[in-house]
């Protein structure tokens, strides 16, 4: 592929019609999972910026569960490197990247059947990056989509080596574990595109291995989770506290709720568009109790917004307490966290030098 068709492919890959594509590939790919999930390995993953919060976990954190329980093959991406795309400092990253191991084991992730690991921690996945870079010029990267997103998100920092190159090491980590399958939300998509022009490019110029491409094309299954807004209406955010954690108390989060953002009707609707604040909470209570919001909003009618944040409270700590209890019970055992991590860890290192290998080879680098 042409540095001016992927140029065109990328800008236009979030459009109407490639939209709508996706969806229809997405839709074949939910029939074969249904037939035969062993012929797809998913890659997924979080920056570890933050504790985990509702937002996540009804956005994908529950998909990725029911991915599992399909038989998809599922490797877990704790995305340590990529904190330092856009700040000077990592923070408490250790501490993080724990709790969202834990919290992936408290939802339900089986280390039997998830590979977790860190991106830090697979030197050879990171390796990968230089032949990628060779793959891509500096015009495109700029045009990307996901760059520019992540940049106009930093407020007029000036970009960072690291930031420009987000989207060839986001193509390293689907790529060096062969995954052929990633989930996203239409917003990604451009950067799924940027992975198959990898492995095109990298096929085209060095070769294959045998008859067989070293890297798969790998695939987008689009998210249908409705968007999740913060308790104030806005966009949900760990920097703007208007999240509820999942390793939150019933109580945190009951007090967190009666802080919401509601509006002046006491009469109850769903709708969206002209208010958003309300319908969101709506759909929280939906999405914890598995009810709809519009009928949820009849049911309660005049009852105003203390009701509806007393039936989201009893709603979602009800259905949390479960994950909570366990997340409790794996906290306490700091010695089976770093188990789970080390051997997700050393199957990703195994799995990454296998694909170096492979790589050195197309190269001509084999000393």
């Amino acid at each position: 592929m042409s540095e001016k068709t992927a140029a065109s492919t990328l800008e236009n890959s979030t459009s109407d019609a490639s939209l709508a594509h996706a969806r229809e590939i997405s839709a074949k790919i939910k029939a074969k999972i249904a037939e035969d999930p062993s012929q797809f390995r998913v890659l997924t993953g979080d920056r570890p910026t933050g504790n985990l919060h509702i937002g996540h976990y009804f956005g994908s954190l529950r998909n990725r569960v029911e991915l599992q329980r399909k038989g998809v093959e599922t490797w877990l991406l704790i995305a340590d490197y990529q904190v330092i795309t856009d700040r000077d400092a990592a923070g408490p990253i250790r501490e993080r990247a724990y709790s969202l191991l834990t919290d992936y084991l408290a939802i339900g992730m089986d280390p039997d059947e998830t590979v977790f690991f860190a991106h830090s921690q697979v030197p050879e996945l990171n390796e990968l990056v230089l032949p990628f870079l060779s793959l891509v010029t500096d015009a495109e990267l700029r045009r990307n989509p996901t760059v520019k997103a992540e940049l106009d998100a930093t407020d007029g920092r000036p970009m960072s080596g690291l930031l420009l190159t987000y989207p060839v090491h986001q193509a390293a980590d689907i790529l060096f574990c062969k995954a052929n399958l990633v989930p996203v939300g239409k917003d990604q998509l451009p950067h799924l595109e940027q992975t198959r022009v990898i492995a095109d490019r990298f096929a085209a110029r060095y070769g294959n291995d045998g008859d067989k491409p070293i890297f798969p094309r790998p695939q987008a299954l689009l998210s249908e989770a409705e968007t999740v807004l913060g308790l104030d209406g806005a966009k949900m955010s760990k920097s703007r506290g208007n999240t509820i954690e999942l390793r939150m108390s019933a109580d945190e989060t009951a007090k967190l709720i009666k802080r919401a953002v509601t509006d002046s009707d006491r009469h109850i609707t769903y709708d969206p568009v002209n208010r958003p604040e309300v319908s969101n909470l709506l759909l929280l209570t939906a999405l914890a109790a598995g009810g709809d919001p519009e009928q949820i909003a009849a049911e309660i009618g005049d009852g105003g917004g203390g009701t509806l944040k007393a039936q989201l409270t009893e709603a979602l700590n009800e259905h949390l307490a479960p994950i909570r209890q366990r997340r409790a019970e794996i906290a306490a055992d700091p010695a089976y966290l770093e188990a789970v991590l080390q051997r997700g860890i050393a199957r990703a290192r195994q799995t990454a030098q296998e694909t170096l290998a492979q790589v050195h080879t197309a190269l001509g680098m084999q000393y």
